[in-house]
């Protein structure tokens, strides 16, 4: 079995990634991506071991083709481009993305097919390209429920539709931006103790920004919920990490988060230190699976992350290694 087909069967069993397969996948994505291997030979680093893999800056998603398959891209997806230029993700094999939200998904909160998917993201589904929205549309397609579906600023008929759901008592996943949910609340209220609410983030330049706790909190108070659930995934991930409404977000098996120092890109912070959060995806085969994000963040001894702000608009160290 090849390298490849090692990471799909991870994925497929839902197992823990180890340093082994971890270096399997540095090994494919250094010999098949060039932009990835310009950027490890400039920082002449022999990689020996997985603590010494590089991490590449998520901006190269926005100037470079990060690849690393020898066949034509099934997909692209891109980013809103709010902040430049949009990031550009070619996906080799859209499969390999639906295994990853589906089985990163049944990890923790079981087979989405139990649920009623109603969808609240209006800023996803006046652009093309979204890899939230083809996510969330195989959720609703997968869903035995006839009442799942988008609702784009229908906020009528999303009231309607909750309260019937709720009167069925059928279990129902709320998938919504956050500028979104507050927007519905503002027009609604609705005691639905069991509803799922999950909030996928984005308040950027549509309402004013309030701390996590603060969204949560108008949440709680608009739906009738005990707690807020959170997706954090990225245009240049095929893998979402998931928190259970206490600010703490956890990976599923074949996804790993690292903490870094933000004066140093190549060294880690311990637990409970704030630093730059480094991502590694093995869903991200056919691109590269060691990216450097922007965010930031704590790590805590259980494995569980916090997502703390972002880097100012300054570019991270390492972003200009190459132009």
């Amino acid at each position: 079995m090849d390298n490849i087909q090692k990471i799909v069967a991870a994925i497929d069993a839902r197992a823990k990634i180890d340093n082994s397969l971890i270096l399997r996948c540095f090994d494919y994505q250094y010999r098949n991506c060039e932009i990835y291997r310009r950027y490890v030979d400039l920082l002449e680093i022999e990689v020996t071991c997985a603590d010494e893999i590089p991490f590449l800056p998520v901006e190269y998603f926005k100037t470079h083709s990060v690849y690393s398959a020898n066949k034509k891209p099934e997909t692209e997806f891109t980013s809103s481009g709010t902040t430049g230029e949009p990031s550009r993700h070619f996906v080799a094999e859209f499969e390999i993305y639906r295994k990853s939200f589906t089985e990163g998904f049944r990890c923790f909160f079981g087979d989405i097919s139990n649920f009623a998917v109603l969808a609240l993201l209006p800023s996803y589904l006046e652009r093309s390209g979204s890899s939230l929205i083809a996510m969330v549309q195989d959720f609703i397609d997968k869903s035995n429920s006839p009442f799942s579906g988008f609702f784009l600023r229908e906020h009528d008929k999303l009231f309607a539709t909750l309260m019937h759901l709720k009167a069925s008592k059928t279990p129902v996943l709320l998938i919504g931006v956050s500028f979104a949910l507050l927007d519905f609340i503002d027009k609604y209220t609705i005691d639905f103790p069991d509803l799922m609410v999950m909030e996928t983030g984005g308040m950027k330049g549509r309402r004013e920004e309030i701390t996590r706790s603060e969204l949560h909190e108008a949440i709680c108070q608009g739906f009738g919920v005990e707690r807020v659930f959170s997706e954090y995934g990225m245009t240049e991930l095929l893998s979402q990490a998931y928190s259970y409404g206490n600010g703490r977000f956890r990976c599923p098996p074949w996804m790993k988060i690292l903490i870094r120092d933000p004066k140093n890109p190549l060294k880690n912070v311990p637990d409970g230190v704030v630093g730059g959060i480094n991502i590694i995806d093995l869903a991200n085969i056919y691109s590269c699976s060691f990216i450097e994000t922007r965010d930031l963040g704590i790590m805590h001894s259980d494995s569980s992350f916090e997502i703390v702000g972002r880097f100012d608009e300054s570019e991270i160290r390492g972003c200009n290694l190459m132009c």
